[in-house]
């Protein structure tokens, strides 16, 4: 099953995606700063979701701001670096987005994020049903992903309105590792956000910011001229 190849990709190269997620221009200074950029400017006693959290670092940056942070991710691996980098900080622990999450309780959290992980699941509603329970009313949900004119460019796929699984080879995380995932249209990202309770406030194709530049020179150019991601804030509807 994919599930299981993405597991098995993101706990081989667990180590080196933590030991370069620092400075990993397409992390560092594409993704994070824009989707940062739609969280609350004073973040102080914030409580925080963060979806999918990898090794912790978004929760380190949320952290310092003084937000309360939870995080979960597949891979225990990736739990497991979390809790390091964030030492003793914050409450993170193994759990499948794809499945709902009663561990959770319902209206506790003021943010929910979730960076560049919504491609992993083939269906979306579970996750948005989920995020949609563990907001307050009036939360925000952040999400980050890959854009879908990028995808279907990328992929070079012939049914742009199918959600579709596809696979890539990673080759900057130490050996080659495949990774699986689904590209769908734009349509397929919008509707399981408004249809699961939410309206979306802000939509933003991102820019890199300068510092890209000295890491990636070429990737910096490419993504000045068409957008590699997309980030989106939603608001929870009143019932």
């Amino acid at each position: 099953m994919i599930k299981e190849k993405i597991l098995a990709a993101y706990e081989t190269m667990a180590a080196q995606y933590n030991a370069l997620i620092d400075h990993k221009p397409h992390n560092a200074y594409y993704d994070r700063p824009n989707t940062l950029a739609l969280f609350p400017e004073d973040l102080a006693g914030k409580t925080i979701l963060d979806a999918a959290c990898g090794p912790g670092k978004y929760a380190e940056l949320l952290l310092a701001k003084g937000a309360t942070v939870t995080g979960f991710d597949i891979s225990p691996a990736m739990i497991a670096l979390a809790i390091e980098r964030n030492e003793g900080r914050g409450n993170f622990f193994v759990h499948d987005f794809a499945m709902p999450c009663q561990k959770l309780s319902d209206a506790s959290f003021d943010v929910v994020l979730c960076a560049l992980a919504m491609h992993y699941l083939e269906d979306w509603t579970v996750a948005m049903q989920g995020f949609h329970r563990v907001l307050k009313p009036n939360g925000l949900l952040i999400i980050s992903i890959e854009h879908p004119f990028a995808e279907y460019t990328f992929f070079k796929s012939k049914k742009y309105f199918a959600t579709e699984p596809v696979k890539c080879t990673w080759r900057g995380f130490g050996k080659p590792v495949e990774v699986n995932s689904y590209r769908r249209p734009l349509q397929a990202c919008i509707a399981p956000i408004t249809d699961n309770g939410f309206y979306i406030d802000k939509l933003v194709e991102p820019i890199p910011v300068a510092e890209f530049e000295r890491y990636d020179a070429r990737h910096f150019k490419e993504l000045n001229a068409f957008p590699g991601f997309m980030a989106i804030r939603a608001v929870k509807r009143a019932n």
